[in-house]
């Protein structure tokens, strides 16, 4: 299989490339600028594109089976205030980026898309997006260490699943767990919709490891063409 993947150097990104490869896939591994990348795995091959040049992203799409974006505004893997205050900054680049994607697959409809997006657009009950509610979604970003400015980038992930449920693409629209950190890979966890997975103490969590294992997963055999799934432990 040939999977793409934008916004390759990221913390998620560069761990679905990794899982990608050790699973015998090949990789088109995407960054704003992949000049001077190096790479000694052959089954990845890096290239430059922006998210938001939908032509840009068309010609890259020809032979790729499923483009996974995992984009963000800046590299929180490098810098992760920045890319908070980029997201602050403009929210409104997610459904942005979103419509591009979209536009670029009306040439090539066969290939499949993946956005790696927000825990912010779950339902807190039925009903009830988390992002919709003030009280909720303070709740989280204080407990996660994040300000509560940052309300505006959840909300701007939020806008980006909606541009998608307007399409008839074969998207998917992936929502990690509320606490997403590095961690250890386990290939062990739950796949939830439009409610979070909470574990036994009532925390949505998952590592970024096993985030990478549901994304391919997900690439390896389609379970949520046009919906949105989740996972936690």
């Amino acid at each position: 299989m040939h999977i793409g993947v934008i916004g390759a150097t990221g913390t998620i990104g560069g761990r679905v490339v990794a899982e990608a490869c050790d699973r015998g896939h090949h990789v088109t591994a995407f960054s704003r600028n992949a000049d001077g990348i190096a790479e000694g795995r052959e089954s990845v091959t890096w290239k430059s594109v922006d998210v938001f040049d939908a032509g840009a992203v068309a010609a890259v799409l020809p032979g790729m089976d499923v483009l996974i974006s995992a984009y963000q505004p800046g590299n929180a893997a490098k810098d992760f205030a920045d890319t908070v205050a980029r997201s602050i900054a403009d929210p409104t680049v997610y459904a942005t980026a979103a419509r591009a994607l979209l536009k670029a697959l009306e040439a090539h409809p066969r290939t499949r898309l993946i956005v790696i997006g927000g825990a912010g657009s779950l339902e807190v009950e039925p009903g009830l997006v988390h992002a919709d509610s003030d009280a909720h979604l303070y709740e989280s970003l204080d407990a996660l260490g994040l300000p509560r400015e940052y309300a505006a980038a959840v909300r701007g992930h939020r806008d980006a699943l909606d541009v998608l449920r307007t399409s008839n693409r074969l998207w998917t629209y992936f929502s990690p767990a509320e606490n997403i950190a590095p961690g250890e890979r386990t290939g062990r966890f739950r796949i939830g919709g439009d409610q979070p997975v909470l574990d036994a103490d009532g925390l949505s969590r998952i590592s970024v490891e096993d985030a990478a294992v549901a994304l391919v997963d997900e690439a390896e055999l389609p379970r949520f063409a046009q919906r949105r799934f989740t996972i936690g432990y």
